[in-house]
Order: structure tokens, then sequence, then C-alpha cells
């Protein structure tokens, strides 16, 4: 005699596993990260594919990229684009970003490549050294995914600045390029740290223990196969320096 097997034994194992990679995804922890007890290195390269005395420079960034403490952000200036190849990583605010910071970091005109280490302008910069003593942190930052937003919660500890600010950067890595013209002709160039989106909050006033919540939706990413960070960097808000940041690599 034929046997029929009912299908509810089936039903009911598939419904128990979806039940069970429900609660193993609720349980999943949020994508997150905290600031350490000290500063963390804010490297910003002003560079440009049009220039041919960059390429040392943005290998010298690259080689930074394993250091998880480093924070680093290539802002791809657009005023070499006239001179026969333009930079598609180049924006006019990164230009305008170079020219106001030099109220900040000490340099007396806008150059490429230009490195900036903590808001100091350095023309040492193949001799930096990295090391692992750095400033104790005036303020903790937290930065969790939040559906399309990351969401950042600002803290000051002692010795915070009375005012801060912050401004968000979005970085890719892993990008290559062919160059067919200009001063780098036939060179290909490879980036990381590029900067594709930057956008500043404005001033608040610090006080001890008070957090300070700011969200930013990071656009789509130009290749969904690069890794990509979002960057959030709280500065003193009178001097334009950093006091501490942090960057989100599950965006």
């Amino acid at each position: 005699m034929n046997r029929r097997l009912t299908p509810w034994p089936r039903a009911a194992a598939a419904a128990g596993a979806a039940a069970m990679l429900g609660a193993q995804a609720l349980a999943a922890p949020a994508c997150t990260a905290r600031s350490g007890p000290t500063m963390a290195p804010v490297i910003e390269l002003y560079t440009s594919e049009g220039c041919n005395s960059c390429p040392p420079a943005d290998r010298w960034l690259s080689a930074l990229k394993d250091r998880a403490d480093v924070v680093g952000l290539a802002f791809h200036v657009d005023y070499w684009d006239r001179l026969g190849w333009k930079d598609r990583f180049a924006r006019p605010g990164f230009t305008q970003r170079q020219s106001e910071q030099q109220a900040v970091n000490g340099a007396r005109f806008s150059y490429t490549p230009q490195v900036v280490l903590d808001g100091h302008d350095r023309k040492d910069w193949p001799r930096i050294a990295l090391g692992a003593v750095r400033p104790a942190a005036p303020v903790q930052i937290e930065l969790t995914r939040e559906a399309d937003a990351v969401v950042a919660r600002v803290t000051p500890l002692g010795q915070a600045p009375r005012q801060l600010a912050a401004y968000w950067a979005v970085t890719e890595f892993g990008h290559r390029t062919a160059v067919k013209a200009g001063e780098n002709e036939g060179v290909t160039l490879e980036h990381d740290f590029v900067v594709t989106d930057y956008r500043r909050e404005a001033a608040w006033a610090a006080a001890t223990g008070a957090t300070r919540s700011l969200s930013f939706a990071p656009g789509a990413p130009s290749d969904a196969s690069r890794m990509r960070k979002v960057n959030l960097v709280v500065v003193d808000a009178s001097t334009g320096r950093p006091v501490q940041a942090l960057a989100l690599a599950c965006s």
C-alpha cells in the first residue's frame, strides 16, 4: 500500500528554521565603533591625479590603511584639472576646504601634495613617525549604523573645548586610474582613503558629560565591492583642529 506523507512536518521545520534565523538576526551585534582614550591621528592629504609629485604621498598614505587608529582623508583638489587631466575624485569643495584650512594649519598657500597631521601642515611628511604615544582625548565618540544612517554620540570629557564642531567624510579604498594625459600620462595610480562625500556640522556648546547626537546618511558607494568607511572628525570650534576622530567600516 502506498503511503502519502502529509506536508505539515516539512512546513513546521521550515517555519522553525526561519524563526531561528530571525532570532539570530535580532541577536546579531550592531555595527558600532567607539573611540579610545587617546586622540586618533587625523591625516589629511590634498592631492591630484594631475600632479606628478603626488603619487609618492598617495603611496605613503596607502601604507597606513592597516592602521585601525589612523583616520586618513585624501581630498582630491580640482585646480590641476585644467592642465590636461580631469581627476574624477576632485571636488571644488575640497579645494575650498584646503584654502580655508590655511588659517588653521599654518600653510602659507595651497599646494599638492600637502599632508596635514592633526591640523598642522607637515612638509616633512615622508619622515613622520606615527608612534604609540598620543595625547589624551578630551572627547569620546561612538558611531553606530542605524538603517541607512550613521548616528554619532559625541561626549565631552574633562579638558574639552568650550565649543565643538565636526565634519563627516566618506572614504573609499582600492581605486585605480590609468592616467591618459597631463603630468602623469601613462602612469597607473592607486588610491586609498579617497574622500567621496563630505559634510560639516555646525558648532555647539560643549559641557562635560553632555552627549550630542549627530546623524549622517552616506550615499551609495561608487562600487559596492570596495571597502569604504564613514569618518567623523570632531574639532575645537575656536581653532578648527581635531580633538578626536573615529571611522566606521561597516557602511
